[in-house]
């Protein structure tokens, strides 16, 4: 299947350049050239590697990438920018980035970065089980144990827990999981967090298994052993 590469750039010759190389090397190519339409663009598609121009206008590339992986978003995210200092990498590979492009940069290493991304992420996405203490997640079949007892999920309770095992021991608050596993727009009860944390605990302790899903007061939730 062709990849899809998002290109956020606000220099119109610059995403346009990159953009008809990367379609001649056969890829789909969606172009934003600002930081709230790359930021929908991220979240609306199905994508498999994000090019992020670090100087945008309505919302910076960094602030992008913060966004992106507090709710779970894993695609790769190559920075491009002009900025070469160790500090300024340090700021993006600390928001999330996985790498960093500085302009200007040749098309040959423009390849070389798209392909060594690309097949690092389908690498990743090969992991279909995700494993925490004796819980056992399958993302394809979307099953669940304790051990080697099933537990039967709904849809949504299935999101919400593959949402906590994909960040584990990390302390999620409200936003990011209404974020991450409802999205933003969710207008609903304002305890669904609570009722789904609920019936999460009921099934996955049923058989006398010991918490896994922890409350940190005042804060949000944790998956971690005690």
């Amino acid at each position: 299947m062709t990849a899809h590469i998002l290109v956020v750039e606000d220099e119109p010759q610059v995403a346009q350049f990159i953009e008809l190389e990367l379609k001649y090397e056969g890829y789909q190519v969606t172009v934003a050239h600002d930081g709230i339409s790359g930021l929908a663009a991220a979240r609306e598609l199905e994508l498999d590697l994000i090019l992020l121009d670090w100087m945008l206008p309505e919302l910076s590339g960094l602030e992008i990438c913060r966004r992106l992986r507090d709710t779970g978003n894993k695609v790769p995210i190559v920075l491009l920018t002009a900025k070469d200092e160790i500090g300024d990498r340090v700021a993006g590979l600390d928001a999330g980035a996985d790498d960093y492009l500085v302009k200007p940069f040749s098309i040959e290493e423009l390849r070389a970065w798209v392909r060594a991304h690309l097949r690092r992420f389908e690498e990743e996405e090969e992991k279909e089980l995700l494993e925490f203490a004796d819980l056992t997640l399958n993302r394809k079949t979307r099953e669940v144990y304790r051990g080697d007892r099933w537990v039967e999920l709904t849809a949504k309770e299935f999101d919400l827990l593959e949402f906590f095992i994909s960040h584990p021991r990390q302390v999620l608050n409200r936003e990011q999981i209404l974020e991450g596993v409802w999205n933003l727009d969710f207008t609903g009860d304002s305890n669904i967090i609570e009722v789904y944390i609920r019936y999460l605990r009921t099934k996955l302790e049923a058989g006398g298994e010991k918490r896994l899903i922890q409350t940190m007061r005042g804060v949000g939730y944790v998956l971690r052993e005690n």
